[in-house]
Formats: structure tokens, C-alpha cells, sequence
């Protein structure tokens, strides 16, 4: 931690994970109360983070733009990022999501889209999964017909740790920042992006501006400089808006096949 290797943090704490469920029991459940709180006062502490935000990101920006100038602030490559991350996002849903609404479900993509729509444009808008939650079980339920016992269950998980579209986020902006700098990333740091991203997306708390704080980790563990996180924050509002869209959509998505696996395993106990 003292050297900012967020990569073997994140293993440590996925064993941690392992040995709480072999202790069980009361001791077990102690600990699991207790990261849950540092949890919460974490969330807290990055909205505290979030509202100084703007102050940090200018005292970054300036000296970036000194250096590098002002093409760094042009609309293109900004645009471009944005583009990228909705373009991104839109082909994950259709092609991944909508296909196992179809496959498992029976919905058509149309008809998977118009039932989580009213999620969607709250996803949208807020930028928060935790907000989209309860509107999210409620179109699940009532529109494609999940029963409560699954969605109780998986889109409350699935806000926690199902973050596909903070994992593209964390891609496309890490690619972004090398670009600007003129850094050439080679195949082994693209690996880690990957795996960094996807497993740094999975702690990401399901508020606004939480990707940001993810990214800058990303960031450090393949070695790209971390002045380039202020080029990113500028925009990141608009990025939030994409990615939490995709984040609740696959959570809905996941929710329709484990209904679906549930019955099944109901019918075969018949």
C-alpha cells in the first residue's frame, strides 16, 4: 500500500475474502461487519474527495497544459474518448447482454431494452448504480417477469461488484492518457490494464465519480503519469453517464439468466 502496487492488494484482499468463508461462524461475521463499515466511511470519505474535486483537478490540468499546451484541451480528443466509451458500451449491451436476455429469458432485444428503460434513463442521469437500484428491481420484476427471491438477491450484488462498463471506462481513458503522453504500452501492460481494470472495477463503490478514484490506481500500477487523470476528469461526468447505463444493464441481464437457472433447478428437483 505504501508503494501504491494496487495489483497485489487486490489479491491480498481476495484471499482474505476466501479465509472469512472458510472461518465462518460468529468470528467470521464480526470481521465481515467491520469491513463493511471501513466500506461505508470509505464511500463517505471519496464524496468528501469528489466535492474538492474541481480545485485538485485544475492544479493538476495546469501544468499538463503548460507543458504538453493547449491542444490538450481541443473537443477532438476529448470527443473521441467519450465516443469510444458510449460506442463501447452500446455494442456491449446489444451483442453480450441482450443476447442473454434472449438465450436465457426469451426476451428480445427490444424487448429487454423497453423493460429496463425507465432504470436506463435514471442510470443515465444520476450516474449512480446504488440510486438505479430500487427502479432496476422494480422494471425486472413487473417487466420481465424476475420473481423477488432472484432480484432481491442479484442486482444488490450486482451493484456492488458487477461493473463491466467502469472496466471499459478504465480501458479506454488509460489508452487515452498513454496517447497524450506519447507512452508506448506494450502487450504486458495492456494485460494489466485488463486485469487491473476488471478487478479495481469490482471494489468501485456505485456512486458518481467513483471510476475516477479506480482509474487513477489503474494508472499507477502500469506506470502512466498521473497528471493525465486530470484530462480525464474534466469529462468524466459525461463517461459516468455510460457507464453506470451499462453497469445496471448488465445487472439486469445476469438477473434474467440466474431466474431462469433457479427455475430450471426447481423443475429438475420436481
Amino acid at each position: 500500500m505504501a508503494k501504491g502496487q494496487i495489483l497485489p492488494l487486490i489479491v491480498f484482499a481476495i484471499f482474505v475474502g476466501i479465509g472469512i468463508l472458510k472461518v465462518g461462524g460468529e468470528r467470521a461475521a464480526l470481521l465481515v461487519k467491520f469491513f463493511g463499515a471501513a466500506a461505508e466511511v470509505c464511500y463517505k470519505i471519496i464524496g468528501i474527495v469528489m466535492d474538492f474535486a474541481p480545485y485538485g483537478v485544475f492544479c493538476l490540468l495546469l501544468p499538463v497544459v503548460c507543458k504538453n499546451g493547449h491542444a490538450v484541451l481541443l473537443p477532438l480528443p476529448l470527443l473521441s474518448v467519450i465516443s469510444c466509451v458510449a460506442v463501447g458500451g452500446v455494442l456491449h449491451a446489444v451483442l453480450v447482454y441482450s443476447a442473454l436476455a434472449k438465450a436465457w429469458g426469451g426476451h428480445t432485444p427490444l424487448q429487454f431494452f423497453k423493460g429496463i428503460s425507465e432504470a436506463i434513463m435514471i442510470a443515465f442521469t444520476t450516474c449512480s448504480s446504488a440510486a438505479t437500484l430500487p427502479i432496476n428491481m422494480k422494471n425486472c420484476q413487473e417487466n420481465l417477469g424476475v420473481s423477488r427471491e432472484v432480484t432481491s438477491f442479484v442486482l444488490p450484488l450486482g451493484a456492488t461488484i458487477n461493473m463491466d462498463g467502469t472496466a471499459l471506462y478504465m480501458g479506454v481513458c488509460s489508452l487515452f492518457v498513454a496517447n497524450v503522453y506519447g507512452v508506448d504500452i506494450s502487450a504486458g501492460q495492456m494485460g494489466m490494464i485488463i486485469l487491473t481494470g476488471t478487478l479495481a472495477s469490482i471494489g468501485t463503490a456505485g456512486v458518481p465519480g467513483a471510476g475516477l478514484i479506480m482509474l487513477a490506481m489503474v494508472l499507477t500500477t502500469v506506470g502512466l503519469p498521473m497528471e493525465g487523470l486530470a484530462l480525464v476528469a474534466g469529462i468524466d461526468r459525461v463517461l459516468d453517464m455510460f457507464r453506470t447505463t451499462l453497469n445496471i444493464t448488465g445487472d439486469a441481464a445476469v438477473t434474467i439468466v440466474m431466474d431462469e437457472e433457479e427455475k430450471n433447478f426447481a423443475r429438475r428437483a420436481a
